[in-house]
């Protein structure tokens, strides 16, 4: 116990002091980590997270099985993540290309993907280019208050207003009123071509 207590708090100082030296990675007070997160930015793209954030990457007395540690990628110009002060992020990615941005005091759940791109266009007219040539990408907001479940997928464009709870399992995309509760349980062809 006591051994796990103090490799924990020296992974922590580890971390926080590498990250601390990135260019474009800045912390806003302390930032806590369990495990070790996959964070990777472009050298014109911005991290930026709030004090008193958990960045958790470890299984160890996590209360669901999570199958991979954070990930943190701004991989373009310009790429932002922006995270509040007070989160809890556990096992999630969070991938932007344009702009991610989280308020204070969000709950994410383990295997959460919140991704602001397609990472490829449509191209319905020429479906070989989908292998070539990458889709421009739509923010995402997430205020404040805001519960996310296991297993949830965000899509580009996606707003989830302040005090919501996203259900374990959902897609969420458009807008998500403040103060609800959101879940898709249905399964359909959206559009044929």
């Amino acid at each position: 116990m006591i051994i796990n207590k103090i490799y924990n708090k020296v992974i922590n100082l580890f971390l926080s002091g590498y990250y601390k030296r990135l260019k474009g990675i800045d912390f806003l007070g302390n930032i806590y980590f369990k495990g070790i997160p996959v964070i990777f930015k472009h050298k014109d793209a911005q991290i930026l997270i709030g004090k008193n954030t958990l960045i958790n990457s470890s299984k160890r007395k996590y209360h669901i099985n999570m199958h991979s540690p954070c990930k943190l990628l701004a991989d373009r110009p310009q790429a932002e993540i922006i995270i509040g002060e007070n989160c809890r992020i556990h096992g999630t990615c969070i991938h932007a290309v344009k702009k991610i941005e989280i308020g204070n005091n969000c709950l994410i759940a383990a295997n959460t993907n919140i991704i602001d791109s397609n990472g490829h266009i449509l191209a319905m007219d020429n479906p070989i280019d989908r292998l070539t040539i990458a889709d421009e990408g739509r923010a995402i907001i997430i205020e404040d208050n805001v519960w996310i479940g296991s297993n949830v997928m965000i899509l580009g464009g996606a707003i989830i207003r302040e005090g919501s709870v996203i259900m374990a399992g959902s897609v969420v995309k458009g807008e998500v009123p403040p103060k609800s509760i959101y879940g898709t349980d249905s399964f359909k062809v959206i559009k044929q071509y």
